[in-house]
């Protein structure tokens, strides 16, 4: 698969791709002779797997290591597993910060009209 076909499928920019791959964010990308990377499922798979976590805010540092401690092999299960638990508990607290945040949107919103009107009537008055 070219660049442009994973860049379309996956909704990411050709540039990304690219610098992914430059930065250690996706392993090396298969070449044919002509130099065209060309992209396997695997491939695939780390360019999903990429993007969902960086969508996520997982940081690029933490990916990088990741992707590092994955081409050592399975000497580093125990590395890797502790990375993406440390990323789990960061995600699950900016869930949490998330979820606290749109009680207090739901809280300001639920009689909003009312309390708009309430004040514009006390600003008429003055």
């Amino acid at each position: 698969m070219t660049i442009s076909e994973v860049s379309h499928r996956y909704d990411i920019s050709i540039d990304t791709l690219r610098y992914y791959e430059k930065i250690g964010l996706i392993p090396p990308v298969n070449r044919k002779s002509s130099g065209v990377r060309d992209y396997t499922e695997e491939d695939c798979n780390w360019v999903y797997f990429a993007k969902s976590m960086r969508n996520a805010g997982i940081s690029i540092e933490a990916l990088v290591e990741y992707v590092m401690l994955f081409s050592k092999g399975n000497e580093t299960i125990c590395l890797r597993k502790a990375i993406l638990l440390e990323q789990r508990e960061v995600l699950y607290n900016r869930a949490k910060e998330i979820l606290h945040t749109l009680a207090r949107l739901d809280k300001k919103i639920d009689g909003y009209e009312e309390r708009v009107l309430k004040y514009e009537k006390k600003l008429n008055g003055l």
